[in-house]
């Protein structure tokens, strides 16, 4: 999003961030002093006034305590990406790390920082969790210590399988090509591990076939830690586990715990348990400077272990940090949950791979017992919101971890608009940045203006302003966020179009009728809402119209009942993805004929037709 009017951070983009943040945070004590940025500056080669430094640090450290923590940070860093070009300071700032590699992008030009722990990280992840899988066996080991992580993901089977564990069912495991694929082969599995990483809200914009084919270093690592980050933090909520209801505060409600991340609910999770040790007054605000010590680990994983286990505080009595955190790590091991890092991923303070290590801890061992006088009434996420917020997230913007909440001041939605229609928003009207005292009315300003972006449009918005989106009125919340979907999609065909007039569903509908028919084929549908569309034929026709010869006729079942409708959809939905399709559908969609969706698989075939008959041409 360089160039707009406002820096909006993706989630990859933050973790990265508090990394930036810590190796400025020389003294580690959770904040950057005057010295330390001016220091940093420096490295840089911004030959900036010290009286300049303290003016930045006035206008940004919000407590005046001549500090400034990791929320006022990323505010500045906003702003100075926005002014200038920044991305070289840290760079420069961590260049001479020995567990930091340079690699310079083979299109691009731009030299990009590679972290060993993180390669280290992912690939005993994947040796860990994929190791049993007979498919993978000519693949795994991987060897950390060379470049197996990026030549072993190159044919895209591994990633397939990852997608599969960390959100299970994502992939038809049919559609996968998997003896030894060639590079035709290869690209289908990286078109269906991309599509389906796309699917399950990673955000792949600037990550290509290519990409995958030479094993870019950081492109690989970013997808790979978007994937597991989706796994390990799925489950992490009320509906998974009821007993999170322990870690509310005083005065807090149900909904109050529903609106945190992951991420703030683990950080609660530790404190929880932390509180109930006898043996240690500890608390922790992140997962970088917080944990450095070692005491939080040690004290939580003696807290959560089953008895049996011999868990201790033992690891305390080590004078030295780096071999606290190993003792440490060798009492995690005896629950079987020694991964993500080393001691030196902790003295360090390496935020993203401490959070997985958390996040696994959570989910093998919650020790969290619902009170039985508890009643909870949980509203679960529903199908249609989860694909939303799945191609919300896969589009770039900033993270959304529950939807109603995260769309409240507007911000995403003009996001949103700005792709969907580039220039479309005039970033003057929108307020980022907000007042505590009129924080509410500044946000539902945000809304009507979004509602008046919709309306220009064209959007149906009868009935809906600012108070709606601002409120999380579910009903109407939906209906605007279909319409920015829908939007998008039909805005990419309308792009592709020899006339550029807008597409509508009549014109998908015809087109694909057209097709097929074309190809001699016998089916055909009326509408989205045809119920013949529910055994996925015509679209699995379809996809034999666009790429002749790739479905495998034995695999589609024939005799209407719901499990053969049920595996055809998931056939289906893969093979359209494999052939490069970005359907973010659900099987489920197909065989409800749930007409919204099943139009956007339809539009997200004509795309991929309309590409390879102007290829053709």
């Amino acid at each position: 999003m360089a160039g707009r009017a406002s820096v909006f951070l993706e989630q990859d983009q933050i973790d990265e961030l508090r990394e930036q943040f810590d190796s400025l945070d020389a003294d580690g004590n959770g904040t950057i002093e005057l010295e330390e940025i001016g220091r940093a500056l420096e490295l840089a080669g911004l030959k900036i006034p010290q009286y300049k430094v303290r003016k930045i640090i006035d206008d940004f450290d919000k407590n005046k305590d001549g500090k400034i923590d990791m929320n006022e940070f990323r505010t500045l860093y906003s702003k100075l990406k926005k002014e200038t070009d920044v991305s070289h300071i840290f760079k420069k700032s961590v260049s001479s790390r020995t567990d930091v590699q340079q690699h310079t992008g083979s299109s691009d030009g731009i030299t990009h920082s590679v972290k060993d722990s993180e390669r280290y990280a992912f690939a005993d992840w994947i040796n860990r969790n994929l190791s049993s899988d007979p498919d993978c066996e000519a693949l795994l080991p991987i060897d950390p210590d060379s470049d197996d992580l990026y030549t072993k993901t190159k044919d895209g089977i591994l990633l397939c399988k990852l997608i599969n564990q960390s959100v299970p069912d994502t992939i038809d495991e049919r559609t996968i090509n998997k003896k030894k694929p060639n590079v035709y082969q290869r690209t289908e599995n990286h078109n269906l591990a991309l599509n389906s990483a796309r699917s399950i809200g990673c955000n792949v914009v600037n990550i290509g076939h290519g990409d995958l084919e030479n094993g870019t270093p950081h492109l690989v690592l970013g997808l790979l830690w978007q994937v597991i980050r989706i796994g390990l933090l799925s489950e992490i909520n009320l509906a998974s586990y009821p007993g999170l209801v322990l870690l509310l505060e005083e005065g807090e409600t149900i909904d109050d715990l529903m609106k945190l991340s992951p991420e703030e609910i683990l950080i609660r999770w530790v404190n929880y348990h932390l509180r109930n040790s006898p043996e240690t007054n500890k608390q922790i605000a992140n997962f970088s400077g917080d944990i450095k010590d070692s005491e939080a680990y040690v004290f939580l994983l003696k807290q959560i272990s089953p008895r049996e286990a011999g868990v201790d505080s033992t690891p305390m009595m080590e004078p030295d940090g780096e071999m606290r955190a190993e003792a440490m790590l060798k009492e995690a091991d005896k629950i079987k949950c020694r991964a993500f890092i080393t001691s030196k991923d902790v003295v360090k303070g390496n935020s993203k791979l401490n959070l997985a290590f958390v996040a696994n801890l959570f989910n093998t061992y919650p020790a969290l017992d619902k009170p039985d006088d508890m009643e909870i009434e949980l509203i679960e996420e529903t199908r249609e919101e989860k694909t939303y917020r799945n191609w919300m997230n896969s589009m770039g913007v900033s993270y959304v971890n529950r939807l109603y909440n995260d769309l409240q001041d507007g911000l995403v939605i003009f996001q949103l608009y700005d792709i969907i229609q580039p220039g479309s928003v005039d970033w003057k009207r929108v307020i980022k940045t907000f007042n505590k005292l009129k924080a509410k009315f500044e946000k539902i300003g945000n809304c009507n203006y979004a509602v008046e972006l919709g309306k220009k449009l064209k959007f149906s918005l009868v009935g809906i302003d600012g108070n709606d989106i601002h409120d999380g009125n579910q009903t109407l919340t939906l209906a605007l966020v279909w319409q920015l979907m829908r939007a998008y999609t039909l805005a990419i065909l309308t792009k592709m179009s020899d006339d550029g007039k807008p597409i509508d569903d009549s014109i998908i509908v015809n087109w694909a009728n057209s097709r097929l028919r074309e190809s001699g084929k016998s089916v055909s549908f009326s509408t989205f809402k045809d119920q013949s569309l529910s055994d996925s034929m015509a679209i699995l026709h379809l996809i034999d119209c666009i790429a002749p010869k790739k479905i495998n006729w034995d695999y589609v079942k024939d005799s209407g009942s719901e499990e053969d409708k049920m595996a055809n959809a998931k056939y289906a939905i893969s093979m359209g993805r494999k052939i490069g399709a970005r359907i973010y559908a659900l099987p489920e969609d197909v065989v409800e004929v749930k007409s919204k969706m099943v139009m956007t698989i339809f539009a997200c075939l004509m795309a991929v037709g309309w590409k390879k008959d102007h290829n053709d041409d």
